[in-house]
């Protein structure tokens, strides 16, 4: 099957008011033209240089969005083009956004992830210390920082009511913590190719599927 149908398949799955997200990541600019033929604009990816490298060659109406593991000394990689960044799990990681959004006189929207699965290999922050942090208002010093809402992963299993659990768990965060941010907090995502049917069912409103459009990635490039 053919990305732009692949694609096509996915978005018909979806509500209108959830937004799809295709993970890019590993897969060769020629595929990333493709769904941008289609019709799509909002990719993934987890590499800060291979984003950047795809950004430069790709054309500029594209929303480029970071869903992996951010290293700080990685943000500068991204920053002058990025536009969310789902990856926050970290006072250190958001206080570096900050400072490099500033260095190119932008805004930088995140999303705070919060670790929901079971598996000790997941990141993200927990609830309390996430309210903990907060409690300071350390946002309230970063203008060029924007928090739009929460990103999580479910654990990694065939248990379909386990990973509807870690989904409720991240929806219950989010409700508890959009008072916090107002109005522009308004963004959960959750879900990727094997479980966002049930994420979408949980109230995801971000969808970051690859597989299903791209198909398998080839960690060997």
């Amino acid at each position: 099957m053919s990305i732009a149908y692949q694609l096509s398949f996915v978005r018909s799955t979806l509500p209108e008011d959830v937004t799809l997200v295709a993970v890019s990541k590993t897969h060769p600019v020629e595929a990333i033209r493709e769904a941008y033929d289609a019709g799509h604009r909002i990719f993934g990816e987890s590499r800060p240089q291979e984003l950047r490298e795809k950004y430069e060659v790709l054309p500029k109406d594209i929303e480029w969005h970071m869903i992996g593991h951010l290293q700080t000394n990685k943000v500068k990689y991204i920053a002058p083009f990025v536009t969310l960044i789902h990856s926050v799990d970290s006072a250190r990681l958001a206080e570096t956004i900050q400072r490099e959004a500033a260095k190119c006189g932008r805004t930088i929207e995140i999303l705070l992830e919060v670790r929901v699965a079971e598996e000790e290999t997941k990141s993200g922050w927990e609830m309390d210390e996430l309210m903990h942090y907060l409690g300071s208002a350390p946002f309230a010093l970063m203008p060029n920082v924007c928090v739009r809402g929460l990103m999580g992963i479910a654990t990694n299993t065939d248990d379909g009511e386990a990973v509807r659990r870690d989904f409720q768990v991240l929806k219950r965060n989010f409700d508890t913590l959009q008072p916090n941010f107002g109005p522009r907090f308004n963004i959960l995502s959750m879900g990727m190719s094997h479980d966002y049917p049930i994420a979408v069912e949980c109230g995801s409103t971000m969808v970051r599927v690859g597989s299903l459009i791209f198909g398998e990635r080839d960690y060997t490039k």
